[in-house]
C-alpha cells in the first residue's frame, strides 16, 4: 500500500495537506523545532512526564540547535488523530501508543504490547537486539515515518471494574475501555470494547458509559482518580506486560535532519524509556498503597480467567497472521522472546522467588 499516495488523494489527506503549514519545521538563527502532537493531556502522570522527559532531553543534548514543541489534544489535532497527522505532514512528530493505530496495520500493536507479549525488558531487548527497530521502521515506511520507542510504563494492570470477575462469562456484555489487541481479545469473551481516549476516561467510567477500564498502573491511575468512581482493582493484566511508547518522526522531516540532530532524537527517545520504566515501578508500590488506603480491593483473576484469555489470545493472533509483514514481526518478536526468556527465567526470574521466600520481599 502506497500510504503517501492515499493521503494526497483522500479527504483527510486533503486537509491535511492544507493544513501542512500549520506545523512546518520552524527555523531561526540555525535552531529548528519539531511540532510534535500527542495522545496524552498536559500534566497526565507518566505518559505525559515521558513526553515532557523527551522534550527536555533533546533540548539539552543539542544545547537549544533541536527542540519540541508540544501539542496537547485539541491544540492542533485529537489524541487519537496523531498517527494521520504526523504520516501527512501537518505535524512533525507524535507521542503516543502505536497500538492505538492497529486499525492502520495489526503490526503496530507489537510496539506498545501484545497479548502475553514481552515485560519492559524483554521488548527493549528485541527492539534495540533483535530486529524490532529495523521492523518499526520497515512498518513506518508505508506511512512515511520513522519509528522511535521513548518510554514504557511496564506491566499495566488488569483494570477498574464496578464488581468483581468471577468467570470469563462476566465480560460479557461489560462496556470496557481497552485499546489494542487486547482490545480484541476482551470482545472475543463478549465485551463491548472501546477505545477512548485517557483525558476522556474519569469522565466515561463516572458517567456510566463504561463500566470498567485499563489504564496504567497505580501511579497513573491514582492521579486519574479512578479509585473515586470504582473500588475493584485487579492488578495483574494479560495486555500489556510490558507498554512501550512511541515518538515517531515523519519520515521526510526525519530525512531533512542532519545526523546529528537524528542520534539526539534516537538517544533521547531511548533515555526517555529507561527514565520513564524507572519512574513507573519506583512509584508504582506506594501509590498501590495508597488507592488501598481509600478502600480500593485489590484482586488478581482466576485461572480459569486467565485461562479463557490465553485461548481468545491466540485466536486474535492467529487472526492476523495472512499479513506477511504482521506475520514477520510477530515472528521475529515471538524467537526474541523465547530468546531471553530461556535466561531470565533462569536467574533473575528465579532469584526473585528465592528473594520473596528468603526475605519477604
Amino acid at each position: 500500500m502506497d500510504r503517501r499516495s492515499f493521503l494526497k488523494t483522500s479527504a483527510l489527506g486533503g486537509t491535511a495537506a492544507a493544513a501542512s503549514t500549520l506545523a512546518a519545521p520552524v527555523y531561526a538563527q540555525g535552531k529548528r523545532t519539531l511540532t510534535m502532537v500527542q495522545s496524552w493531556p498536559r500534566g497526565f502522570a507518566v505518559l505525559d512526564d515521558a513526553a515532557t522527559y523527551l522534550q527536555n532531553m533533546v533540548a539539552e543534548m543539542s544545547d537549544g540547535a533541536l527542540t519540541i514543541d508540544k501539542k496537547a489534544p485539541g491544540e492542533l489535532v485529537g489524541a487519537l488523530e496523531v498517527f494521520d497527522a504526523v504520516s501527512s505532514g501537518q505535524a512533525d512528530m507524535y507521542h503516543s501508543a502505536d497500538y492505538y493505530f492497529i486499525g492502520q496495520h495489526p503490526g503496530y500493536a507489537y510496539f506498545t504490547a501484545v497479548p502475553f507479549g514481552g515485560t519492559a525488558q524483554e521488548v527493549t531487548n528485541w527492539y534495540y537486539h533483535g530486529g524490532g527497530e529495523q521492523l518499526h521502521d520497515k512498518l513506518g515506511e508505508i506511512f512515511n515515518m520513522k519509528g522511535l520507542l521513548a518510554g514504557n510504563s511496564g506491566s499495566q494492570s488488569g483494570g477498574w471494574f464496578r464488581k468483581e470477575i468471577n468467570s470469563a462469562a462476566d465480560f460479557n456484555g461489560l462496556k470496557f475501555r481497552m485499546p489494542g489487541l487486547g482490545g480484541k481479545v476482551l470482545g472475543k469473551l463478549g465485551a463491548s470494547v472501546q477505545n477512548i481516549p485517557g483525558g476522556e476516561l474519569y469522565q466515561a467510567l463516572s458517567s456510566g458509559a463504561l463500566d470498567g477500564l485499563e489504564w496504567v498502573g497505580p501511579m497513573a491511575d491514582e492521579r486519574a482518580g479512578f479509585q473515586e468512581v470504582a473500588k475493584v482493582y485487579y492488578t495483574a493484566g494479560f495486555h500489556e506486560p510490558g507498554s512501550a511508547l512511541s515518538a515517531n518522526v515523519n519520515l521526510d522531516v526525519w530525512n531533512e535532519l542532519s545526523a546529528q540532530h537524528q542520534a539526539i532524537l534516537r538517544y533521547a527517545s531511548m533515555a526517555t524509556t529507561h527514565y520513564q520504566l524507572a519512574e513507573t515501578l519506583a512509584n508504582n508500590g506506594a501509590a498501590l498503597a495508597r488507592l488501598q488506603a481509600q478502600g480500593v480491593k485489590t484482586l488478581q483473576f482466576s485461572d480459569d480467567v486467565w485461562d479463557a484469555f490465553g485461548k481468545a489470545s491466540a485466536e486474535v493472533m492467529d487472526e492476523n497472521m495472512g499479513d506477511d509483514l504482521f506475520a514477520e514481526i510477530r515472528t521475529s518478536f515471538e524467537a526474541s522472546l523465547a530468546n531471553s526468556a530461556s535466561w531470565i527465567n533462569k536467574s533473575d526470574g528465579y532469584y526473585v522467588q528465592q528473594r520473596v521466600r528468603v526475605l519477604g520481599q
